[in-house]
């Protein structure tokens, strides 16, 4: 299981020699009952809280790998983390916030089809200087299948160099039948939508601000629902261009 459970920390970790912890993950690994054939239930707990319990080990494991991913977002001094998918286009990137089954990680991965750089398909990472960090984790689409998801491989010649200034922030979520008409945002509008997409929002209101105002500076904003991703990839990347 270690291999696997390597595979649920974030982009960037590097082993650490403390001799206390900030949290600690309990996983118990559930097994066939001995000449019963029975299973028994994976089991997953933060410190002393259960975060997880099923038959399916990969239900488990992304139940680890979500929450480390949280704990690191909210506890993180140095970076903002916001939940939206992120690609880099011509020194520029482009933002798309959303939370689960708003269709961004498919607008990433048609973004990255059409020769954008991919950074990230679950946060935004800023620096106090309002630039956007990579945070590459595979991307995973959901799909029809017993998982639910679909794991793709990541994208190798167009990986992510290094920091970008904000250049596109595209607020839009999936709507059959849409059809990408999106308004500008003003900057005060471009925050709100934003900070409701931060993970430190209300641990650290002032600072997320700060951090966003200056991201934002200068920047495109626009929201609209949309239709296949395919369908509104020109319009996006055009915006930035």
């Amino acid at each position: 299981m270690l291999s696997h459970i390597v595979n649920c920390l974030p982009p960037g970790y590097r082993p650490s020699e403390a001799t206390r912890v900030d949290r600690l993950y309990s996983l118990v690994v559930g097994r066939p009952a001995s000449g019963l054939g029975l299973r028994r239930f994976t089991l997953l707990y933060a410190d002393a809280m259960r975060l997880a319990r099923s038959l399916e080990v990969p239900e488990v494991l992304r139940a680890l790998e979500s929450d480390i991913q949280l704990y690191v977002a909210a506890g993180a001094r140095r970076r903002l983390f916001v939940h939206a998918g992120v690609v880099g286009w011509r020194g520029r990137a482009i933002v798309i916030p959303g939370r689960s089954m708003s269709g961004k990680s498919t607008l990433v991965a048609a973004l990255i089809e059409a020769g954008a750089t991919y950074y990230s398909d679950e946060y935004a990472v800023f620096d106090d200087q309002g630039r956007v960090h990579p945070y590459p984790r595979a991307l995973s689409l959901r799909d029809d299948s017993v998982a639910g998801r679909r794991e793709l491989p990541m994208p190798g010649p167009g990986r992510a160099p290094g920091p970008l200034p904000l250049g596109l922030l595209a607020v839009t979520r999936y709507r059959p039948g849409a059809r990408w008409r999106p308004r500008p945002l003003s900057l005060g509008r471009a925050e709100i939508e934003l900070l409701g997409h931060t993970v430190a929002a209300r641990q650290q209101p002032a600072r997320a601000l700060s951090v966003l105002s200056r991201a934002l500076a200068g920047t495109i904003a626009l929201k609209g629902a949309r239709g296949e991703a395919a369908d509104v990839v020109d319009a996006v990347i055009g915006a930035v261009s």
